[in-house]
């Protein structure tokens, strides 16, 4: 069936589908077409209805309207030009295109040689021009009203020093939640059930961020095993949602503004795990689905002097070229997208050195980088570089310009190969645990721009680090080829699950260990979601694949997670309650001359300041160190009223005697921590030179007997986080 509609030249601006009144505006930009087609659908997506030539062609952009369309209509392109892979052009006008600028897709790319622009089984495969229709067996595009009242649109803007973020999936986090309802779990529905946002804010969590929901690719290698691409790293559409997370439609977006809606309400922020960095196309044998055929020369980086070929600085195949103005432009386009139209605050960029990297390499003066800067909207929210790729000099830790916060992976590494018991780490740890400075203190970065963590997405769990010295990923079917082998972690003497009391007693007091560590440094910290109750992946650590129990949270939580839960959000309390954990300036050890303090001391389990010889020791397994809570927090000559800790870290297997120290004018000490300890009915006191008994493996936490410095801390407080985390001092 062919319907007749109304069409007039349109505007070039802004680009992709464009609802309005009275109709629809199409835009398209495409350099080097020589023609664009419009593809129009009926409610199945199964069949055609229209195609229409975009009549007007202005700044490289192709562009018409369409007048009567509604919301809902469906659509792709057809883009005709050269088929020229030598010369870095690829168009076929036999394959219907995904618009990158689409806010909806609908249906499911289905993996049929069609969806190819060569003929797959030729010699010289990618250099043939396949002649079969792809529309069948592709998603279409859908236009999308996005009419939304905002119950709560005020923005949520959590201050960074008082930021913690709680890394989760969509489907993953809800899809065995008891309380949602079946058709809502794994959803953005299930995700703003009251139960789970009630967990989230409870433990005291400020930021929850998201791995990526942006429409990715379902890679027809996992299917063919039967797996699947469940971390969503295969972007195809950056402006879309990915149909699989809707319980109510694909072109649902109010039920995912909703979700956010609820989430602002709770005084949580929502930031978005991005994939700019490639798409799902692949390399010169990937699918032709959207910006191959659209201009494949413009969107893509290819070998300067063999434009058949990609330049894969991502390890996935190809590398977006963010050094065209207008690729540069889809990108912030995209980003802008989802902070003005829904509402998100902030983003954590996959591979982000390969955004930051031009022609000839990468240059933190980049196009992109300084887009953000100068942006107002962007540089209003939270940015978050992880900042390395396999590309050349592609670990550029600490080399984002001010502004930026950066995930840490030497700050992960080093606590994993301190608590595991490895020689030669306490002077790295120390250096981890203030921040970083020898990576952040410059151009005036501030601590939070370290983002610490102990464990993420990738790799292992908290439980498992804990749990296994080798990781277990038969399951992927890579022969356990994949994944991390230096994993830094310790089965403290068993592999995998066991009965034994003393073992599974050590392992989880060596969670204590590192979520004390984590939520006791200076920086920024970010949970895993799940480690706060002991979540397994029954020692996978590349679970990318796995949309099953593997990675699915479970939430039979028994009594040994729920203590964890409890001594979490107890750190996560305290770490609220005391400004001194989250300074605004780095610790440098510094004499402050007229205030007679220095901001930190390092001390020996005798209570006296650490020496060089005693830095130099790889056996040093224990140490402590004092922040004053008087030493000066900006440049005002002042002294500060923050309670003054003392925090005491033992790696050894075995009890260290370690004297507390003697500050003038107090000399009780109140031990807030002892992870040796986790439940206690009360916080004893001690002297100024009393000798604690340290547990083998185990960190304290003591604080100046200051008034208000008592166990309300975790009563009252507790309670009023659990109100408004973000307003605490």
């Amino acid at each position: 069936m062919t319907t007749s509609f109304s069409i007039s030249e349109g505007a070039p601006f802004p680009l992709g589908a464009t609802l309005s009144g009275e109709g629809v505006n199409f835009a398209l930009f495409s350099a080097h077409a020589t023609k664009v087609e419009l593809c129009l659908y009926d409610e199945t997506g199964e069949n055609e209805i229209a195609r229409i030539s975009l009549p007007e062609y202005t700044d490289e952009v192709w562009h018409v309207f369409v007048k009567d369309l509604k919301p809902g209509a469906l659509y792709g392109y057809r883009v005709h030009g050269p088929y020229d892979p030598a010369a870095g052009h690829r168009f076929n006008p036999n394959k219907l295109l995904l618009d990158p600028y689409a806010r909806a897709h609908f249906g499911e790319l289905k993996w049929d040689p069609s969806v190819f622009g060569y003929t797959l089984d030729a010699d010289d495969a990618d250099l043939t021009f396949d002649e079969r229709d792809s529309a069948p067996f592709m998603q279409k595009c859908q236009v999308v009203d996005q009419n939304f009242t905002w119950e709560h649109p005020s923005e949520v803007r959590v201050p960074w020093e008082k930021t913690i973020f709680y890394e989760t999936h969509v489907r993953g986090f809800t899809k065995r939640h008891p309380a949602v309802p079946e058709k809502h779990q794994g959803t953005f529905e299930g995700l703003g059930h009251d139960a789970v946002i009630k967990h989230i804010k409870d433990l005291g969590v400020t930021s929850v961020e998201l791995l990526p929901i942006h429409a990715f690719c379902n890679d027809s290698y996992l299917i063919d095993k039967g797996l699947t691409n469940f971390w969503g790293y295969s972007t195809i559409g950056f402006f879309a949602a990915d149909p699989r997370f809707f319980a109510n439609g694909s072109g649902a977006i109010a039920e995912l503004k909703h979700m956010i809606d609820k989430y602002h309400e709770a005084g949580l922020e929502v930031i978005l795990d991005v994939v700019y960095n490639h798409t799902a196309e692949g390399s010169e044998r990937g699918p032709t689905l959207s910006f191959r055929g659209i201009d494949n020369a413009s969107y893509y980086r290819l070998m300067p002097d063999e434009p058949r070929y990609y330049i894969n600085d991502t390890g996935t195949g190809n590398t977006l070229n963010l050094s065209h103005p207008r690729v540069l432009q889809m990108v912030t386009d995209s980003l802008r997208y989802w902070v003005t139209e829904m509402k998100v605050d902030g983003f954590r960029f996959d591979l982000a050195t390969i955004l930051a990297r031009e022609t000839y390499g990468f240059d933190e003066g980049g196009g992109f980088l300084d887009s953000c800067r100068q942006d107002p909207i962007l540089s209003s929210v939270k940015l978050i570089a992880e900042p390395w790729d396999c590309g050349p000099g592609g670990y550029q830790v600490g080399g984002f310009p001010p502004g930026w916060a950066e995930w840490n992976d030497k700050y992960r590494d080093t606590v994993r190969a301190f608590w595991k018991g490895e020689e030669g780490f306490a002077a790295e740890l120390a250096t981890r645990i203030t921040a970083s400075g020898d990576k952040f203190n410059h151009r005036g970065r501030r601590p939070w721009a370290s983002v610490n963590f102990i464990t993420a997405h990738d790799g292992f769990t908290l439980n498992d680090w804990a749990s296994y010295n080798e990781k277990h990923n038969d399951a992927n079917g890579e022969d356990g080829k994949d994944g991390h082998s230096d994993n830094r972690s310790w089965n403290c003497g068993v592999e995998g699950p066991t009965d034994d009391p003393e073992i599974r007693a050590l392992r989880e007091r060596q969670k204590r260990n590192m979520l004390a560590t984590l939520l006791l440094s200076q920086g920024t910290p970010m949970i895993l979601a799940g480690d706060e109750f002991g979540r397994t992946q029954e020692g996978n650590n590349n679970a990318y694949c796995q949309d099953n129990n593997i990675s699915w949270v479970n939430w039979d939580i028994q009594e040994e997670g729920n203590a964890l839960i409890e001594f979490t959000r107890n750190l996560i309390t305290l770490r609220h309650a005391l400004p001194v954990l989250r300074r605004g300036r780095f610790l440098t050890g510094d004499f402050q001359e007229d205030l007679q303090i220095a901001d930190v001391k390092w001390l020996s389990p005798s209570g006296d300041q650490l020496s060089d010889e005693q830095w130099g020791d790889a056996d040093m397994r224990c140490f402590g160190l004092v922040i004053d809570g008087r030493a000066r927090v900006s440049g005002i000559r002042q002294p500060a009223s923050d309670a003054t800790i003392l925090i005491v870290f033992n790696a050894h297997h075995d009890v260290v005697d370690f004297t507390l120290p003697e500050i003038p004018g107090s000399d009780q000490w109140q031990c807030m921590i002892d992870t040796n300890m986790p439940v206690r009915e009360e916080l004893p006191d001690f002297e100024s030179g009393d000798v604690y008994q340290v547990t083998g493996r185990s960190v304290l936490l003591f604080a100046l007997h200051t008034k208000g410095a008592t166990r309300r801390i975790f009563k009252q407080l507790a309670e009023e986080l659990t109100e408004t985390p973000t307003d605490t001092q």
